[in-house]
This record gives structure tokens, sequence and C-alpha cells, in this order.
């Protein structure tokens, strides 16, 4: 197997199609449909039938967690996953004409969506690059981190409107927040420091990248360093899309993407468009062009990330006048 162009030729392999719930796996390729639990157990079960039916491309939707161990098992069985956006899958099965909605007619779908993505030229990006443990612990972390924070959020503003008596809740409950945060700040310290110290130094180069951009870059974006200037923004969701047609010329906007990268990246370039000198040169040059406000910011998001990009890539560390004179040139 060929993991950018699929399966040699004349090596006719079947996909496969898996609809994951919180209690079941529903698996479906060829003429085959049958169900796993989903526990440890069931996603080895799977993952063995699998490699044994030599499937080619597995496809499984994102669904919040409950298809990670599944993904994991089907990768190191050797086989080769392509874990999509819900909305895309869904878009699919409108196209071909599926309305109705169980577990085994999403596992068809998927099935017939894997049909598809094994032939498709593209077919390299729409494969999921393994996880290895220590990622999927820290973005464990890191997510914990982000409930909390919300949670805290959500409290204070109860607060602003609470009684004497309701106050002294919350005022408890916001304690007890801020405990488990810092408490769980210090664990991601620690285990970045451990399992991603060298990557975490290189982005602490850049002035505008803080601890919370470094803990969720490291965490939800392990293609730093991996993709185009062009696939990263477009991955993230800060690349402006085209809508045209005909001759009708529309407004290039920013869609999709993985919005916890795409919120960290926004506070960053706000932090940097004011200390960050590059940045800040090319923010003020977007304004007198007479880019509008939200339009230069998001060009900023998208030429810090590409940047940040770069430095992975090279395993450089920030070079202000490398930047400078790329943004001259830009």
């Amino acid at each position: 197997m060929n993991l950018q162009g699929g399966v040699a030729p004349g090596d006719v392999r079947l996909n496969a199609g898996i609809d994951v719930s919180k209690q079941h796996l529903d698996a479906c390729w060829g003429s085959e449909e049958l169900r796993w639990s989903n526990d440890t157990s069931g996603c080895d079960e799977l993952a063995a039938k699998l490699e044994a039916e030599r499937v080619d491309l597995v496809v499984v939707e994102a669904t919040g967690g409950y298809e990670r161990a599944l993904v994991c098992a089907l990768q190191a069985r050797g086989l080769t996953v392509a874990r999509v956006n819900p909305r895309q899958s869904h878009d699919f099965a409108k196209a071909m004409g599926v309305l109705a909605k169980t577990d085994r007619v999403d596992a068809r779908m998927l099935r017939d969506f894997a049909d598809v993505l094994a032939r498709h030229k593209d077919r390299a990006k729409y494969i999921t690059a393994p996880v290895n443990a220590y990622r999927l612990e820290l973005a464990a972390l890191v997510t914990r981190r982000r409930q909390l924070v919300e949670m805290r959020v959500a409290e204070s503003n109860r607060l602003e409107h609470a009684g004497t008596r309701a106050a002294r809740s919350i005022k408890a409950v916001l304690r007890a927040l801020d405990k488990q945060l810092v408490q769980l700040d210090g664990d991601i310290d620690d285990f970045l420091d451990k399992h991603f110290k060298s990557q975490r130094a290189l982005l602490d180069t850049v002035k505008g990248v803080g601890p919370v951009t470094i803990m969720t870059l490291n965490a939800a974006l392990p293609e730093l360093g991996c993709l185009s200037r062009r696939q990263i923004a477009k991955l993230v969701g800060v690349a402006p899309l085209a809508n045209d047609s005909g001759e009708r010329t529309g407004k290039r906007r920013i869609w999709g993407g993985r919005a916890d990268v795409r919120a960290v990246i926004y506070m960053a370039a706000l932090v940097a468009k004011v200390h960050n000198p590059v940045i800040r040169a090319f923010h003020q040059r977007l304004l007198a062009q007479g880019k509008a406000p939200k339009v230069a910011i998001v060009a900023c998001m998208r030429k810090l990330l590409t940047i940040l990009n770069a430095m992975a890539r090279d395993r450089a560390a920030w070079d202000p006048a490398k930047h400078a004179r790329a943004h001259q040139s830009a």
C-alpha cells in the first residue's frame, strides 16, 4: 500500500466505513455489515478483522472523542484512516440522495465515501496522521483546561447578578476552579517540558505567542511544520475562500477549520500586532492600504501561523531580520 497514492494498479482492495457511537462500532466493507462494542476489546477485534481483510482505507467521523481509541487501534495495525468532519460526510450523503439515518445506513455511507477518497488524486491530504500517546494526553489536559476556563467565565457572569447567599456559593466554586487551574497549568507545564521541550522552546521565541498558544498548537496541531503555508492556513481556517460564480466575484471569507487553534492564533495576533515588529509593520501596511480592521487581523493571523509553520519545518528559532525581509518582499 502507498499512503500517498493508494494501492498499486491491479491490487483491488476494499474500503471500509465505521459509524462510531458511545456504545457501538458499526462497520461496513464490501457486503459485510457487522457491529462491535466501542471498548478496548471491540476496537482491537475490529482492527484485526479489517487488517485480515486487507482493507485499504477506513473512514470514520470525528465524534467528540468516541473515535479516538478506534483510530489508534486501526493505525497500530497499519491501516490507513481518514477521520473526517461530520459535515463532510453528511454533505456527501445528501449528494448521494441518502436521507435516512441509522447506524447501519451511516456505516454504508461512510464506506461509499471511503471508496471516493481512496481514488482521489489528493488522497494523502485526507489521511489522518498517526498521533502518539503523549500528544493525546496533552490534548486531554488542554481540553480540560479549556473546560475549567469556560466554567469559570460562566460562574463569574452569574456572580454579577447573584444575591448575598448565592454569591458565597459562587465564590467558593470560583476558588475551587482557580485552584484546579493552577494545578492543571503546572501539570501541563511539566508535561510540555518533558515531552515537547524543543518545540516549546522554538515557539516561545516569537513575541505574541504565549503559553496557551504553545500548549494548544502542540496538542491540537500536530501537522505544524509538515504542510505548506496554504495547507496549514486552510486546515486552521484562516485561508480566504473564493465565492465566485460566472461574472460575479464574491467576498473572500474564512470558514471551517480547527476552532480551538484559530481562537488562540487570534489572541496571539492581537498581541503580536502591538509587540511583534514584523506583524505590527504588516498590520499597519494593510490598514494604510484601506483594508478593513477585521480583514487586517485575519491576515495577521494567517501570516503568524505560516511563520510558525516555517519555523517548525526548518527547526529554526524566530529571526526578526529574516521575517522582516520576507514581509517587505510580500
